[in-house]
């Protein structure tokens, strides 16, 4: 039996999520034992809006959220037939992200973009480059 190769896909449930989603499918099917890890990052609340909602809503809210950003994701890979799973946690995505690669063993990465380039991308950050700057394996992006 081939040792399990593990691909970390953080997905929001954009078109260009589920568009590193179908490349990640086509990557499993290519390579037995492959499963897809679909992680969606919730943003963190704040201090101010758990010091008057309750830590079960706050969490409650987090999961629903992450599970709507999942779903496509769900879907492309059910229909595809790999093997999958799926993980919500709150934070800044490229931390979680590099936290999640590494606890699981993940070998890489694989991500959509919006594709923002020059001013656009420096003005408006990018989830892809905090993602590459906090994991220590291959990341592939989508376009």
């Amino acid at each position: 039996m081939p040792e399990e190769n593990r691909i970390l896909v953080p997905v929001d449930g954009s078109e260009n999520s589920d568009r590193a989603v179908k490349h990640a499918i086509e990557l499993a099917k290519t390579q037995p034992g492959t499963v897809l890890h679909l992680l969606n990052v919730q943003p963190s609340v704040g201090s101010l809006v758990t010091m008057f909602v309750p830590k079960a809503n706050v969490d409650s809210h987090h999961r629903e959220e992450g599970e709507k950003a999942l779903a496509s994701a769900v879907k492309l890979c059910t229909e595809a037939g790999v093997d999958f799973k799926t993980h919500i946690s709150v934070g800044r995505p490229g931390p979680v992200a590099g936290e999640f690669a590494k606890r699981l063993g993940a070998r890489s990465v694989v991500m959509g973009t919006r594709g923002h380039t020059g001013m656009a991308g420096v003005l408006l950050g990018s989830v892809a480059q905090d993602v590459i700057a906090n994991v220590d394996v291959p990341v592939g992006l989508v376009k």
